[in-house]
């Protein structure tokens, strides 16, 4: 197809409708796969262990599709899934069990459907909140699944979806799309058939990844070359290995010829400064390597709800003894002929068996474990989620992202994580470069409170002193001269320039260079040429000296238009200074206190360093240097020397402070973080000095550390390090020290073996600070599980990337943050949340809101079942253990429903324990719902004990009351269902009055919920008893609604006996708040007295360093006198293509293909 004619086919087809495309991309699909397959080809000859893969050619067989899924069902798996998730909760277990044995005749004293009618809303409740949240879930992977690409079809690339792309297809993607599945690169627009990749989304690493198609097909750039080719690719099975692939690609009659991760472009990762690539699909959907590093969607539970289930195991058991005691007595009762007789006299029946009557019993009790619990938690939880939603502070507005609380069943867990584990790039920093100042002669320019460098005294500068100026020229040519970069000029406008940068410090520094007028404007395979000032000047590159971490800098050697030959290089501050001239840089030590300044505004310092050489010096060094080059043997290493042979006498220009771009508020909220007793773990993939110099930016790492740094290559070198660190640490092992661990991924492959991960965990949690480097996705998800399984403590995983992912998901809370790098966290999030400083509003206040509301609503919950249900036992005392009911049956059912389901749904949603301003400004108090002490087992079973007393208050003085046969106004005399009544008001009016004294927070919602569900009882009694006989329920409560109105008695009981069962509550809490009140109680007294919360909060070293106090142990020497310095080159190495080979293969100069 001609160029022209494919363009304006592709344009129509970008205009079509959605539809349109499908259905075309859907169509070619179809007739592609129709062609035949011969059973004898290669294709059909799968090799075990591995997969061949036809080159336009069809497949020998199907594979995975490439839909992904994060969600935690499918139309499959929902009933299973949820009924499963929903019956290991211990209570709903056991009301399936009561509806069971409910349905056998003559057991039941409360009805059949009682338990089962309850269990139904429960459950579908509980379904329709599952069903909204994870439909969140795939409307997100529908995102993800119908993104745009461009597949190869019958001789043209047509617009499909991501989903409907299968192994075997051709695509191309252009500059700045995401890579759809893995796929061997085939050509690109840039020279050999390299290209750049951008993989924070998988590693973190913020540099740049160059990779090359093989040279056979580096040449075919257009539509015809691409599809005119046949053959066959043989590759391993899908698998979790990121930077491992083994395979051949073979061509029709030819050898194969070997594939290698330099080959290979992974779903996830991000195309960079290159127009487009052809790439082969070899693994799709859940079989690439970014999903292979990924876990199924986990069912998460709170430790509040764990915490319940083990409760309610005993209470199960509680249930089943005093229904067993109850069963014996009755047993005892009916062997009594004068009690067997009195029972059975009126209906002429035998006494029930055992058996039987211990069925009635537990059915009589079984509304002891609540069954309106679960909803009241579901709706609680839902509402707390739409709250966290609709806060203000957490909402974004630059990409109009708001919070989300994509799964709400872990609100309570917010307020009790101990350790957080980050992401970097994305999540702490916004992963941008951004040049911000720079020393020159000793002088400083620039500013980090301004945007851009734009500094006008330099400017001045310039053109001011002969020296001075020269000085700054230096300074901005070798900005402009000494780097890999590649500028690349648009085909269409020629006028605009854009830079190939593998390091983002590389480009920060170019692009500054440019901001003050030394443009750097072509490269050629020998050349650089930058417009200074106005004025073009060209220079021969004669050698690129590159950068690895080993010397930490990097050099170019120059021919400059006046024909001196000059030395250039950049570097870490203690490189560069080690090879400065003796006594040739006046400014040195200036220079150095400035990087010192830098280094304490969070920013990466380098240095920069000339030395002027002659030609014959040039010459010499160059023969030693092309020898070490050619050598068979330690090439590396010879090269590394001969370098060190040119890089000397060097004299100091300046230096440049480059910043890591924070996000907002970052180090304010991890040092919130650590005076709350979260402690912060960074896990990321970028390398060990990147990682660092971000820990000093953000403050997780200062100047006072020691540094314990592991980063061995073999088992018996990590084993080694680690045990000598245990030893060291003595007895503040495993207790707060001033150290920080910085370990590699390389060491972590073994120290997370199991010979070593209690080491490990000895010397992690022996420190304040640690970052893992160099991290795999599934070491991050390893250290989470570890840290969670081992230490028992509530752990928060939080990140931006597809390679945060298994983490989150590992975690018992993972939080998603929505940034640049797509959304895939975000889908197997609990929570999502644009920034991260966010998090500080989401742990100390949601957090905190939400584990008090909850507790307070459980434990509430299980109270006012037993205050009304454990006097049936009570009564059983005083009725010969009959199974006779002291209650209306349907009184029994609308207890839980309208006179008490409300007040613990409002406490859950409104009550505050303090003011956000206070738990915001004071993260000390996130502590004391962190240490659990609002619901655990010791709480839980004083309320119990509570709740028996208040039993007894109310069942033995009601009867006291009205045990003597009080007559009514007409003489008749009082029954069973009149005292029922009275107690059963003297419960709801109990109750309420319990709620209201638990109550902190008191709104109009408050006061009408509580006085409102007493009133509603009386509203309902008015009612109900007079049903009868225009309707058959009630039979017994008819006309009792006036009777007890018009006794005083009645009103006088429930008022003293609902006083004397508060009363000791009342007391208590008096007491406690006068002598054992903890710091909220504290803070709650001084928020309404409007006193000062600093003064009490100084006294606790709320305001004092999170580090005073803390032990520095010895780890050799440490200099704490000089700041740390992180030196900014973030750079591939051992890529692909060398950078120095890179630049040589490059002419800017040169148009581009198109790829049409």
């Amino acid at each position: 197809m001609e160029p022209a004619a494919d363009t304006l086919e592709k344009s129509s087809l970008l205009s079509a409708s959605q539809s349109e495309k499908t259905l075309l991309f859907e169509k070619e699909k179809f007739n592609f796969r129709k062609e035949s397959v011969n059973p004898n080809d290669v294709l059909t000859q799968q090799q075990p262990g591995g997969r061949v893969i036809g080159i336009n050619t069809p497949q020998g067989k199907s594979y995975k599709s490439n839909s992904v899924s994060t969600a935690k069902y499918n139309l499959i798996t929902f009933f299973p899934k949820f009924l499963f998730e929903q019956f290991s909760r211990y209570a709903n277990l056991f009301f399936l069990f009561i509806t069971l044995i409910q349905q056998i005749p003559g057991v039941s004293p409360t009805g059949k459907w009682s338990t089962a009618g309850p269990l139904i809303l429960v459950l579908t409740i509980s379904a329709i909140k599952e069903l909204i949240e994870d439909y969140a879930r795939h409307k997100a992977d529908s995102e993800v699944n119908h993104s745009p690409a461009l597949v190869l079809r019958r001789g043209k690339f047509i617009l499909g979806k991501w989903r409907n792309i299968v192994v075997g297809d051709i695509i191309k993607v252009t500059n700045n799309q995401l890579f759809p599945s893995d796929l061997v690169l085939l050509s690109s627009s840039e020279p050999h058939g390299m290209c750049y990749t951008q993989t924070a989304n998988l590693d973190g690493e913020t540099n740049l990844k160059i990779r090359q198609a093989l040279p056979e097909t580096a040449d075919k750039n257009s539509v015809q070359d691409i599809q005119d080719f046949k053959g066959h690719i043989d590759c391993e099975s899908p698998n979790n290995r990121l930077y491992r692939f083994v395979g051949n690609m073979t061509f029709e009659g030819q050898e194969p010829i070997p594939l290698g991760p330099n080959q290979i472009l992974l779903r996830g990762a991000q195309l960079k400064n290159t127009q487009w690539i052809y790439g082969l699909v070899i693994y799709t959907g859940h079989e690439s390597k970014l999903m292979q590093n990924t876990t199924m969607a986990p069912i998460k539970r709170s430790n509040v709800e764990h915490v319940t289930n083990d409760q309610i195991i005993f209470l199960f058991f509680l249930l089943i003894g005093i229904s067993l005691l109850s069963a014996i007595v009755y047993a005892g009762y009916s062997v009594v002929p004068a009690h067997a007789a009195w029972r059975t006299r009126f209906e002429g029946l035998k006494p029930a068996k055992f058996g039987m009557a211990f069925l009635t019993f537990v059915i009589l009790y079984n509304n002891l474990i609540p069954i309106s619990l679960i909803v009241t938690l579901e709706i609680v939880r839902f509402v707390q989620g739409l709250l966290i939603g609709w806060d203000l502070d957490m909402y974004y507005e630059k990409s109009d992202t708001p919070a989300k609380a994509r799964t709400s069943n872990l609100n309570e867990e917010l307020g009790q994580v101990k350790y957080v584990f980050s992401d970097k790039t994305g999540t702490l920093t916004c992963n941008i470069m951004e040049f911000r100042r720079c020393s020159i002669g000793g002088k400083v320019y620039g500013s980090v409170h301004e945007q851009g460098f734009n500094d006008m005294d330099l400017i001045k500068d310039l053109s001011g002193s002969a020296s001075t100026a020269a000085m700054i020229r230096e300074m901005l040519t070798m900005m402009a001269v000494c780097h890999t970069v590649i500028p690349d000029r648009q085909n269409d406008d020629k006028s605009i320039i854009t830079y190939q940068a593998a390091s983002p410090d590389e480009d920060a520094i170019v692009c500054a260079a440019r901001d003050v007028g030394y443009i750097f404007t072509a490269r050629t395979p020998n050349t650089v040429t930058i417009n200074a000032m106005g004025k073009e000047e060209l220079y021969e590159v004669l050698s690129v000296l590159e950068f690895n971490s080993t010397r930490k800098r990097m050099s170019v050697i120059v021919k400059c238009p006046d024909g001196k030959i000059k030395l250039y290089c950049k570097g870490a501050d203690s490189v560069i200074y080690e090879r400065l001239h003796p006594g040739g840089s006046p400014f040195a030590e200036q220079t150095s206190d400035q990087l010192r300044e830098f280094a304490i505004d969070g920013l990466r310092t380098l240095c920069f360093g000339m030395r002027e050489l002659s030609v014959s010096q040039f010459n010499e060094w160059n023969e030693i240097y092309k020898n070490a080059s050619i050598s068979l043997e330690d090439r590396d290493s010879k090269i590394d020397a001969a370098a060190e042979l040119i890089e000397k006498d060097l004299h100091l220009i300046g230096a440049s402070a480059i910043e890591d771009k924070l996000q907002e508020n970052v180090p304010e909220t991890i040092a919130a973080l650590a005076k709350a007793g979260v402690d912060l773990w960074v896990l990321t993939g970028d390398k060990q000095e990147t990682a660092i110099n971000i820990g000093y930016s953000c403050r997780l790492l200062n100047d006072d550390m020691a540094l314990l740094v592991v980063n061995e290559s073999n088992l018996a070198g990590v084993k080694a390090t680690l045990y000598k660190h245990v030893q060291a640490f003595g007895e503040n092992l495993r207790k707060d020290n001033n150290t920080a661990l910085i370990i590699d991924g390389q060491s972590l492959q073994f120290a997370l073996e199991k010979d070593l991960r209690d080491s490990l965990l000895d010397v992690a949690l022996s420190c304040k600070s640690i970052i893992c480097c160099r991290v795999s996705p599934l070491q991050k998800s390893l250290i989470v599980q570890l840290v969670r399984n081992e230490v028992k403590a509530i752990t928060l995983a939080i990140g931006d990337g597809a390679n945060d992912v298994g983490m989150i998901q590992t975690a018992h809370i993972g939080i998603g943050i929505s940034g640049q790098e797509g959304l895939q966290a975000v889908c197997a999030a609990d929570y999502s949340i644009a920034r991260f400083h966010y998090l500080r509003k989401l742990l100390f206040v949601h957090g905190n809101w939400s584990y008090n509301r909850i507790c307070k609503c459980i434990l509430y919950s299980f109270y006012k079942n037993y205050t009304l249900y454990l006097i049936e036992f009570w009564f059983a005392t005083v009725n010969g253990f009959s199974g006779q009911t002291l209650f209306n049956q349907w009184t029994i059912s609308v207890y839980n429903i309208i006179f008490t389901s409300l007040p613990p749904i409002a406490i859950g949603i409104f009550d505050q324990t303090l003011s956000s301003k206070s738990l915001l400004q004071y993260p000390k108090l996130y502590k004391e719902t962190q240490k659990n002490g609002t619901y655990n087992s010791k709480v839980f079973w004083l309320w119990t004990l509570n709740a028996i007393f208040h039993t007894l208050v109310i069942f033995w003085f009601c009867m006291l009351a009205f045990g003597h046969e009080i007559p009514y106004i007409n003489g008749k005399v009082v029954g069973e269902w009149f005292v029922g009544n009275v107690i059963y008001t003297t419960v709801v009016v109990t109750v309420n009055l319990k709620i209201a004294l638990l109550t902190d927070y008191w709104n109009w919602v408050s006061h009408l919920v509580i006085w409102g569900s007493i009133a509603s009882w009386f509203l309902f009694l008015l009612m109900f008893c007079s049903l009868w006989p225009a309707v058959d329920i009630g039979v017994n409560m008819a006309g009792l609604q006036w009777i007890m109105f018009k006794c005083p008695s009645f009103w006088l009981t429930v008022i003293i006996v609902s006083v004397i069962a508060l009363f000791r509550d009342y007391v208590w809490d008096v007491i406690q708040r006068t002598f054992y009140k903890t710091l909220t109680q504290e803070i709650q007294e001084l928020e309404q007295r409007k006193g000062d919360i600093d003064t009490r909060l100084k006294a606790s070293d709320i305001k004092e360093t999170i580090w005073k106090h803390l032990p520095i142990i010895a780890f050799g020497s440490h200099d704490t006198d000089k700041a740390q310095t992180g030196f900014a080159f973030s750079q591939e190495e051992h890529g692909a293509t060398s950078q120095a080979e890179l630049i040589r293969r490059y002419d800017s100069n040169i148009e581009k293909p198109m790829g049409n």
